[in-house]
């Protein structure tokens, strides 16, 4: 089986949280996605790069790993990870289930 070059992860942004925050799940049009609480507020992108990089911070991997994939204008994105390590899916599900944060 080839390795994966990229992975998927659907996220929810709350925008204009009192802090950053990562974990817990949201059913959205994506399918389950992650809950990423920002405390920047959905203003030019300003939430959407906040996401970007507590995303890249709680799967440990480099902002510039992270990239978005859909959903510049809504809270409902998709963020593509590069050459992720066969763990991020693990981790990423325990974000997910485990309402960590």
């Amino acid at each position: 089986m080839p390795a994966q070059d990229t992975l998927t992860v659907a996220v929810r942004v709350k925008p204009g949280a009192s802090r950053d925050r990562v974990g817990g799940r949201h059913d959205g049009p994506h399918g389950p996605a992650l809950v990423i609480a920002v405390h920047a507020p959905a203003v030019d992108g300003r939430a959407t790069e906040a996401a970007r990089r507590a995303l890249a911070g709680a799967l440990g991997v480099r902002p510039a790993s992270v990239s978005l994939r859909t959903g510049a204008a809504s809270r409902d994105k998709l963020f593509l990870v590069d050459r992720p390590g066969p763990e991020l899916s693990e981790v990423l599900r325990r974000l997910r289930d485990g309402s960590a944060g």
